[in-house]
C-alpha cells in the first residue's frame, strides 16, 4: 500500500525521536504498520548493488574522495549517527536554514556517500536534519561512540587521513560549513591625528573538541594557510584566520556560507 520513499520518511521521523504515536497521528498510518516496517527495514538497504567500501574482507577506495572530506568536515562538525533498535544506523547533519546552498551541498555528499539510499531534509526548529539511514554509517565514520564528541578522543584513521592529505580544502570546507564562519571584523586606529575605523574579513572556527580543533588547524598549515587559537573562559574554542594572504587562500577554496 506505502511505496517504499513513504516508508522511509516515516521511520526517519521516528528516528529523529518522535513517538509512534505522534507520528502515526500526524501521517494517518498506524502504529502496528510503522513497526513492521522497522523490522523491514533493513533488507531494504540494499544501496543498490553496490557494497560498503570499508566493511569487505579487503576494503577498497572510497568513491567521491573529495566528497567524502567535505562530509567528514561536516560530520565532525554538526553530525551525529544513532542507531535504531534493529540496528540500522542514521546519519544526520543539522544545517541552519539561513544557508539553502549548503543544505543542497550536504545532501548531495550524502548522497554520494550511499548512492542507494533516500536522503531526506526534516525540518527542525531553525535548521533541516539531512538525514540518511545505512548499516554502514559507523563504517564510514568510525568517530562515531557513546557520548559527545568533546568528551572523547577524535582521530582520523589513516584511510581517511590520506583522504584528507588529498583534499584538504573540501575537508577545510566542510568544517566551516559546519562550525566556522566568514565574518567582517572591525577595528579603529588614529591616522593624521583622527581615529578612523577599518574593516577586514576573518574566518572563524569553533569547536570545543581540542581533537577536532587539531585536525582543522593542521590541515590549515599543510596548505600554508596562518592561524592563531583564540580562548574564551580561559579554554581553548576558536581557530582564528585573519592574516590579509591567508584570508584570499580561504576565500579562493571556501568562501562565505551561502
Amino acid at each position: 500500500m506505502y511505496d517504499v520513499e513513504t516508508r522511509e520518511r516515516v521511520l526517519a521521523e521516528v528516528a529523529q525521536g518522535r513517538s509512534l504515536n505522534s507520528v502515526s497521528k500526524q501521517t494517518g498510518i498506524s502504529r502496528a504498520t510503522i513497526r513492521s516496517w522497522q523490522t523491514r527495514l533493513e533488507p531494504l538497504d540494499t544501496n543498490l548493488g553496490r557494497p560498503c567500501p570499508r566493511c569487505a574482507e579487503t576494503p577498497t577506495a572510497i568513491e567521491n574522495p573529495s566528497s567524502y572530506a567535505y562530509l567528514l568536515g561536516l560530520y565532525l562538525g554538526d553530525g551525529w549517527i544513532s542507531t535504531s533498535r534493529r540496528g540500522v544506523h542514521f546519519l544526520r547533519i543539522a544545517c541552519d536554514d539561513a544557508w539553502p546552498g549548503l543544505i543542497d551541498a550536504c545532501a548531495e555528499a550524502v548522497q554520494l556517500a550511499r548512492p542507494g539510499n533516500k536522503v531526506f531534509r526534516l525540518q527542525r526548529e531553525g535548521c533541516k536534519n539531512v538525514t540518511c539511514w545505512s548499516k554502514h554509517w559507523p563504517c564510514l565514520f568510525p568517530q562515531h561512540g557513546p557520548g559527545k564528541k568533546h568528551e572523547r578522543r577524535i582521530a582520523l584513521e589513516p584511510w581517511q587521513q590520506e583522504i584528507v592529505n588529498a583534499h584538504p580544502w573540501e575537508f577545510i570546507r566542510g568544517l566551516i560549513h559546519s562550525d566556522g564562519c566568514r565574518i567582517t571584523n572591525w577595528a579603529t586606529r588614529m591616522v593624521g591625528g583622527e581615529r578612523k575605523r577599518y574593516e577586514y574579513p576573518r574566518y572563524f572556527f569553533t569547536n570545543r573538541s581540542d581533537d577536532i580543533r587539531k585536525l582543522f588547524s593542521d590541515t590549515l598549515t599543510a596548505v600554508g594557510v596562518e592561524w592563531t587559537t583564540l580562548a574564551r573562559g580561559g579554554k581553548p574554542l576558536n581557530i582564528s584566520v585573519a592574516r590579509r594572504a591567508s584570508v584570499a587562500l580561504m576565500d579562493a577554496h571556501v568562501g562565505p556560507k551561502y
